[in-house]
């Protein structure tokens, strides 16, 4: 079936961050003056665990055990997060030039002030047809309730949506397993080529190359 929609996931496939995860959450804490006695990693797992969150205080509460510097130390990821996020180049012209065919949605993983707040940063409010925050939903990617929110969206079913990410987990196996055609993102550091993808593409080659292979599942 003809593509009549393109999904993008947001982190690491539209915008990156200029430091590391880790850096910015040490900066964090310094600022807020709250010192973190968990690691980066034990934050993602928090963070995969928990969707339906206005921001990521609870999460840092329930690391933290302590709900009052769980809300300090999420305002001041959320800043650090700000200052260092740029898109990739082009993307705005990217997306643009796709709604000129294709309806274009947002599907990201995350808390809704954490991710509203990235989307505000980029100037991306208005960018994309739908755009669908999980930490508003019963469930984030992958479950399938994450997808058909999205796709309710934007009125249209899964075989007629092409779905780019770059997450194994989160993003091929839930967009596969629904029946989308999936592209995944890769980039240096970033998950290995997975076979479920209908097709692999350079985040650097994202902008030059993604509508083409969109009109090639025709």
């Amino acid at each position: 079936m003809a593509p009549r929609a393109v999904v993008f996931d947001l982190d690491y496939t539209l915008a990156v961050v200029s430091r590391d995860r880790s850096t910015l959450l040490s900066e964090a804490s310094e600022s807020a003056g709250i010192p973190v006695g968990f690691s980066r990693e034990e934050y993602g797992a928090a963070h995969q665990r928990a969707h339906s969150h206005e921001t990521r205080g609870p999460i840092f509460a329930d690391l933290l055990e302590e709900e009052e510097a769980g809300e300090a130390l999420a305002e001041a990821y959320r800043n650090a997060i700000a200052d260092s996020l740029e898109p990739v180049e082009g993307v705005e012209s990217l997306i643009g030039d796709l709604r000129q065919r294709y309806a274009v949605g947002l599907l990201t993983n995350g808390p809704v002030v954490a991710q509203r707040d990235k989307l505000r940063t980029l100037g991306w409010e208005g960018l994309f047809d739908a755009a669908v925050i999980t930490g508003e939903l019963e469930a984030g990617k992958p479950h399938p309730r994450a997808f058909e929110a999205i796709l309710g969206a934007l009125e249209i079913s899964p075989e007629e949506a092409v779905y780019v990410g770059d997450s194994v987990e989160a993003d091929v196996t839930g967009a596969s397993e629904i029946g989308m055609t999936v592209v995944q993102v890769l980039y240096p550091g970033g998950p290995d080529p997975d076979p479920r993808a209908d097709a692999h593409l350079d985040r650097e080659d994202l902008v030059r190359d993604l509508p083409d292979l969109v009109a090639q599942f025709d």
